[in-house]
């Protein structure tokens, strides 16, 4: 065995599996396997071959097979974004989100956004739920409702103070309908801005073009809010300057009058023994410049992007519900679901049948939100798809050297390649995932170091570190 550490306080069944795994002949190359994948908890399973040959002479200049392989299987990351799931996944798309988000405030020469995009109108804008009744919170001055100075990890917070009058269907349905709320304030956005420039709509696409990155995240309460980088580019996205009117101040004016217009409404009907509502922004709606390079504020290009990568592997999971979908309401029993949350699954499993169409029970793990954790528009920067494309290509790369068949042309038609793939399962035996659980660590470790020894310089390294 490596110098893999055997976790502590492991069970007799678990343990006796981590000792018929790390004593197997080919732990080594399973062991590999694992660190490739960054440690993932949850590797899919794959069987079969590749085999390059070259056309002209019929030789193979490459073979892979997974018959020798541990297990017969060949393991991949799963890419699974969310943290509770896959931490390491999950760093990696935080990687990824980091990137896009500051390729649009910063540029990246390799995806065609200039540096002068930093002297466009970017400001960082967060928009948040009405409230659906008092809960417990830490103020800035003086004590909570109850009459408690509560800790800052104080249980309690974000509770209701009174669960009989809280409003937890409206709490779930607000969740339920916010991506649509987004879309109406996009729109009226532009609107505002066209007003304020005094264009018609036509006119203002002519000459300049609203870009955004944005990404939810849940308030303790249970209630979903928007973090979203907003900026106003010139007609052809980021590669053209701004007119002369788009001011960072123009900017700010328009967001706060989209928010708070009437148009910026999602009205969902009455059902049952449900009222019609209409649905609004909540009135703490907070909105900053973004600094190029920092002016003693913390609202920086390197900030901004990482607080929006923090949140892009983060779900309703941080109120204690469970991350996955949920098949009966025991289940919050079983897994200790606190009682406010609790409450908010049970709310969309009793609207579930009065609103069929917005399928509030199976969406009862996220409290009802089914929009997009994290979304840009078209021109914003970089897309996700092009970053792991990207790191594709450069493993790619680095099999064609070690295989000897970098110095051929990648679009030359004398090699002909033959691959047959299966899926063969996911996941670890109970031994595997204590010791893939101790590789990631140390990956992890390793990941913390390179990004400490790279932070003054704002760089990253190919396999996904980011600063």
């Amino acid at each position: 065995m490596s110098d893999t550490a055997i976790p502590a306080g492991l069970d007799p069944v678990t343990l006796g599996d981590l000792l018929r795994v790390a004593g197997s002949p080919d732990y080594h190359r399973w062991e590999d396997q694992v660190r490739r994948t960054g440690g993932c908890s949850d590797p899919v399973h794959l069987t079969g071959f590749t085999l390059h040959k070259d056309k002209t002479t019929g030789a193979t200049l490459h073979h892979y097979t997974t018959a020798t392989e541990p297990g017969g299987r060949l393991r991949l990351a799963c890419g699974n974004r969310r943290a509770s799931r896959c931490p390491s996944c999950a760093w990696t798309y935080a990687g990824d989100t980091y990137h896009l988000i500051r390729a649009g405030l910063a540029g990246d020469d390799r995806r065609n956004i200039p540096a002068s995009v930093r002297e466009h109108p970017r400001v960082f804008a967060t928009l948040t739920a009405p409230s659906f009744g008092p809960v417990h919170n830490r103020p800035d001055r003086g004590p909570c409702r109850c009459g408690t100075h509560h800790t800052p990890d104080a249980p309690e917070l974000g509770t209701a103070l009174d669960p009989t009058t809280y409003d937890y269907a409206c709490a779930v349905l607000f969740n339920n309908h916010a991506g649509q709320l987004w879309q109406r304030f996009t729109t009226r956005l532009r609107r505002e801005i066209a007003a304020r420039a005094r264009l018609t709509q036509r006119d203002l696409h002519a000459c300049a073009r609203l870009s955004y990155g944005k990404v939810a995240e849940f308030q303790k309460r249970g209630a979903v809010h928007f973090h979203a980088v907003i900026r106003l580019d010139g007609p052809d996205g980021p590669i053209t300057a701004p007119p002369s009117w788009a001011t960072v101040a123009l900017l700010t004016d328009a967001i706060r009058a989209a928010a708070a217009h009437a148009y910026t409404s999602v009205s969902v009907p009455a059902a049952g023994d449900q009222p019609a509502r209409t649905f609004r922004w909540g009135t703490q709606l907070d909105v900053r410049p973004v600094k190029a390079f920092g002016d003693g504020s913390d609202i920086t290009e390197q900030a901004v992007a990482s607080y929006v990568a923090k949140y892009a592997t983060k779900a309703a999971e941080t109120t204690g519900t469970l991350d996955r979908r949920i098949g009966e309401i025991s289940e919050l029993d079983r897994h200790q679901v606190p009682d406010h949350t609790r409450h908010l699954v049970q709310a969309c499993k009793t609207l579930d049948p009065l609103y069929p169409e917005r399928r509030l029970w199976a969406w009862a793990h996220m409290l009802g939100f089914r929009g997009h954790f994290s979304s840009k528009s078209r021109q914003y920067s970089t897309t996700l798809g092009a970053l792991r494309q990207t790191r594709a290509d450069y493993r790619t790369a680095q099999e064609a050297a070690t295989f000897g068949l970098d110095d051929r042309e990648p679009d030359t038609v004398l090699v002909l390649v033959l691959a047959d793939w299966q899926y063969a399962g996911h996941g670890h035996t109970p031994g595997e995932s204590a010791l893939a659980a101790t590789i990631a660590r140390g990956i992890q470790l390793n990941r913390e170091t390179a990004r400490e020894a790279l932070a003054d310089q704002h760089v990253t390294d190919d396999s996904g570190v980011w600063a």
